[in-house]
């Protein structure tokens, strides 16, 4: 069965395809390895193995009349709690709302049933999406697969926790300052973030993405066809563009890489993380990349200004609660949240003007290379029940310098595991690229993945006694 669980979705399409396995085998495989692990990191919500057998056997009789849906018919999938499926709740990862159905699909879900993968569960996140960490009031605590003391990250935690315990080959997140890719680079899973309105979403926002979060490089390609499928529901949805996303072959020869060790604000780089992403750097350097060190684009001010304009807005958002319902979000978050209760309109716009000094500093630096390499993380891991690596409400932000510039510059970025540190934990690579050249940084990402050898033992599950 774990032979199965390393099949890439290419794979995968070509054994059902000549009827060597089916989507009811695999998806067995993936059951069996989720009854065993997920109790351990407790990365789904609304599991259910059920539906997803119902779902599999019918994407097998397609397969078996040569009438398959899509591209990733009986894949299976799972998407982020934020992201809605019609008829189920949408917590938005806090105990401080009321379960209400979805009334529809959301963009991704809508395109996954129409091309016949297998959603089998939702993923968790820290409430209202608001932390780079597994932990939720409404949720049970998440962890990291390498590491269960440890911290998976987030806020799409519990996707990342599902990719690197072999859940599949496919998990969805979202992602507004880093949470695909910070995720991603603490569990050691390929996390993309492409360029804003590639992959619609609903509700949409100011630097808000989704991506595919795999372990292959590959996988994430090859699931971009269905889900940068346009949809009028996001006013930012890019137009429709034939992209081949399979096309991933690259000569780096004579690129001008910059490379950004120092965020410019937060937290520091740690000397392993640091090693490893120069290590990463020397690689392209040899395949004929020109490395170029380049300054950081994130400033103080632009930090707490995104800050108080994020704390105004979510405060905005939850001000309506009754007092008995706002106490039960996460109080690290509402200790947050509270902050921006006294935030005036004009505090508020010019936080968000930040975002715009973000915008034009990124555009700056990518007058002078074809892309940019960093961190993903600055630290190597921080504890499972840590709400973020700082653990301080007062100082929430201070580990996404290195992801946060573009969102709001709208450019494409990924993480990428480069090594691991001393202790066990995966290090992330960041990949980022011009506006809309999504297949410049999933190039270079599989050209790295080639190098590199990419990671081929992943976490396993507690032995039993």
């Amino acid at each position: 069965m774990n032979d199965l669980l390393k099949l890439s979705i290419r794979e995968l399409a070509g054994l059902f395809g000549q009827k060597k396995l089916s989507p009811s085998e695999y998806w067995l495989a993936v059951e069996q390895r989720v009854e065993v692990f997920e109790p351990h990191v407790q990365a789904l919500y609304l599991y259910d193995p059920e539906s997803a057998r119902a779902q599999a056997k019918a994407s097998t009789e397609r397969w078996a009349r040569g009438e398959t849906l899509g591209p990733l018919d009986g894949i299976p999938v799972t998407l982020k709690e934020l992201i809605a499926t019609e008829g189920q709740p949408v917590p938005l990862g806090t105990a401080a709302i009321e379960l209400t159905p979805a009334m529809a699909d959301a963009p991704i879900a809508a395109r996954m049933k129409e091309d016949g993968a297998v959603i089998f569960a939702k993923t968790t996140c820290p409430d209202y999406g608001m932390l780079s960490s597994g932990l939720s009031s409404f949720h049970h605590l998440s962890r990291n697969p390498w590491d269960l003391s440890q911290n998976p990250g987030g806020s799409s935690a519990g996707a990342a926790s599902a990719g690197a315990a072999s859940f599949g080959p496919l998990h969805i997140g979202t992602d507004i300052g880093g949470s695909v890719r910070l995720p991603a680079g603490w569990t050691g899973i390929f996390g993309f973030k492409p360029s804003h309105g590639r992959i619609p979403v609903d509700p949409y926002y100011v630097g808000r993405c989704a991506g595919p979060m795999t372990r292959t490089v590959e996988d994430a390609a090859f699931s971009m066809a269905t889900l940068s499928r346009t949809d009028w529901r996001d006013g930012t949805s890019l137009p429709p563009e034939n992209i081949d996303w399979l096309d991933l072959d690259i000569d780096v020869k004579g690129l001008k890489i910059g490379l950004m060790l120092d965020a410019g604000v937060g937290l520091a780089v740690e000397p392993e993380v640091r090693d490893a992403v120069i290590a990463a750097a020397k690689r392209f350097e040899e395949a004929g990349a020109i490395i170029v060190p380049v300054e950081p684009v994130m400033t103080r001010a632009m930090l707490d200004g995104l800050d108080v304009f994020w704390r105004a807005r979510f405060w905005g958002d939850i001000e309506a609660l009754s007092p008995e319902r706002r106490a039960k979000i996460l109080p690290y978050i509402l200790q947050w949240a509270e902050g921006g209760a006294d935030v005036s309109g004009v505090d508020a716009v010019r936080g968000f003007n930040q975002t715009i000094a973000m915008r034009q500093a990124c555009g700056k630096l990518f007058s002078t290379v074809d892309a940019v390499i960093s961190p993903t993380n600055p630290i190597v891991s921080y504890p499972a029940d840590w709400a973020s690596p700082t653990n301080d409400p007062a100082k929430p932000f201070e580990h996404i310098g290195f992801t946060v510039p573009w969102n709001m510059s709208e450019q494409p970025a990924c993480s990428i595991n480069c090594g691991f540190s001393r202790s066990g934990m995966p290090i992330g690579l960041q990949i980022v690229g011009p506006r809309f050249a999504d297949m410049t940084v999933l190039r270079l990402s599989r050209a790295f993945e080639m190098w590199s050898g990419g990671i081929t033992d992943w976490p396993e599950p507690p032995a039993t006694v």
